[in-house]
């Protein structure tokens, strides 16, 4: 088939002819729903755990302290610089190593950890998906080099979806260099479609809700 046939058939389809010049595209649709918080939080339970993910609601930022000290006894942690952490009293727990600012040495203790504990910017209820946008109070690698992670998140942070996050944020680009949506364990099928966590990251996630 000739291109110019091929070209013929595709502006058919479209309903043009040719040499008609291009319309301008539609303006930009954003809708977000009116869901309710407990709404919001249940379904982000439900998108996390469906992912292999593990939850835990926190009734205040004690108890979520409290759950994550529980969670990381025994174990060596890094927890970025979220003011939210300190909040907790996440950042001063025992065997945690937090407040670090030189990028070498946080690389040396993430490689070398067994949790990394952040807060999160935003979380998507849709998705479950946790929206980190790098920082100092949250450096990308406390996220992606421990194999497990845990996010604690205020409940007011969490959004419906992808559209109310752009509503707020309409250009990330111009807020940080990069923004990073981390939806469950790291995960990744090959060939022949067998799934392995923790390749590309943490093989494990929880997300602590708090309030």
């Amino acid at each position: 088939m000739s291109r110019d046939n091929i070209l013929h058939r595709v502006r058919t389809a479209l309903g043009r002819s040719a040499g008609q010049a291009v319309a301008d595209p539609p303006p930009v649709r954003i809708r977000i729903p009116d869901v309710d918080m407990e709404k919001r939080i249940s379904t982000i339970f439900a998108a996390i755990e469906a992912l292999a993910g593990k939850t835990h609601r926190a009734a205040t930022p004690a108890d979520a302290g409290g759950f994550v000290a529980a969670a990381i006894e025994g174990k060596s942690a890094v927890a970025s610089n979220a003011p939210f952490l300190a909040e907790c009293g996440i950042a001063s727990l025992p065997g945690v190593r937090s407040g670090i600012a030189d990028r070498e040495e946080l690389r040396g203790l993430c490689a070398a950890a067994d949790v990394g504990i952040t807060s999160a910017d935003y979380a998507l209820a849709d998705t479950g998906s946790l929206v980190i946008i790098s920082s100092p109070h949250e450096a990308r690698l406390v996220s992606l080099l421990p194999p497990a992670h845990i996010a604690v998140v205020p409940r007011d942070r969490i959004l419906t979806g992808l559209d109310e996050l752009f509503s707020i944020l309409p250009n990330p680009a111009a807020v940080a260099s990069s923004m990073v949506l981390i939806t469950g364990p790291s995960r990744t099928a090959d060939i022949e479609q067998i799934l392995v966590r923790g390749v590309h990251g943490p093989g494990q996630i929880t997300v602590v809700v708090v309030g």
